[in-house]
């Protein structure tokens, strides 16, 4: 499997990055994850519309899922007219987004497939398995596996032992971390910071961490910094066009390294200077 990342800032998009949205391909197949503000122009530097086979969503916070409406104006209005695009969520997170667009036959574009804890689904070659984890929103976390390949995404939440599961020997675990250092206020129990993402990685063992959904306003360089103080060895910030090939990151005889450094370098494809701030 190969991840590619579209956006990963959290909250709203900035002006380098949109917020979530992330690309998983595996041989013919093409899944969009969480199609969040901003995400869909940086879509099309990557495929068509209807190259997409599937979406998932974790929950129905807009900047998890807002882009799917221009994605389904595409796939509907557009010329090539591809078939009725699956769309997996937890039940009713989209009937707000498909309630704004008053183009009905945009709704027509779209079969929509209720995900609940414990659930899973094969699309094409890959197997996705859906595991509930705490936030303000039903919040479904994904564990996608595909010929020895494993990709392990949050959503958003909280701390809890079930991200740690999720996330288990995965190649790749794609981690919410909105904040550094702590979580304000009452939010605590609902998202995550860099430091519990070290902690949580540090049990689950993943071959490579990559922390998204970082506060707009934050610093990506201190979030990683803190992240390697804490001992997360392997560890990248997702930021667009970052792309992994997860058959390529799992060689256990590589010396330990710095933070990022122990995965073969043809396994991550460097990223643009200019999406270098978040």
């Amino acid at each position: 499997m190969k991840l590619t990342v579209l956006g990963g800032s959290g909250a709203w998009p900035t002006a380098t990055a949109g917020c979530s949205g992330y690309l998983v391909r595996h041989e013919d197949t093409t899944i969009l994850i969480d199609p969040g503000y901003a995400i869909f122009p940086r879509l099309l530097e990557e495929c068509r519309a209807g190259d997409i086979d599937a979406v998932l969503i974790s929950h129905a916070h807009p900047d998890h899922c807002a882009d799917l409406n221009p994605l389904l104006r595409a796939r509907v209005l557009g010329d090539e007219r591809p078939p009725v695009l699956p769309v997996y969520a937890p039940e009713g997170a989209l009937q707000r987004i498909l309630d704004l667009d008053p183009v009905r036959v945009v709704r027509r574009g779209v079969e929509l497939n209720a995900l609940a804890d414990g659930g899973s689904v094969r699309i094409g070659p890959i197997r996705v398995r859906a595991r509930t984890l705490p936030h303000h929103a039903t919040n479904l976390g994904y564990r996608l596996e595909a010929d020895g390949d494993v990709l392990a995404y949050t959503g958003d939440s909280g701390d809890c032992a079930a991200r740690i599961e999720l996330a288990r020997d995965a190649d790749v675990y794609l981690a919410e971390a909105t904040y550094v250092d702590q979580v304000p206020g009452g939010d605590a129990p609902y998202l995550c910071t860099v430091r519990q993402v070290a902690r949580q990685a540090s049990i689950a063992r993943p071959q490579l961490t990559v922390l998204t959904h970082l506060w707009p306003t934050a610093s990506a360089d201190h979030a990683l910094a803190t992240a390697r103080a804490e001992g997360l060895e392997s560890v990248q910030m997702a930021r667009p066009g970052l792309t992994v090939d997860l058959a390529r990151i799992g060689v256990a005889s590589l010396p330990r390294r710095a933070a990022g450094e122990q995965v073969p370098p043809d396994a991550i494809t460097a990223l643009p200077r200019r999406a270098r701030r978040i």
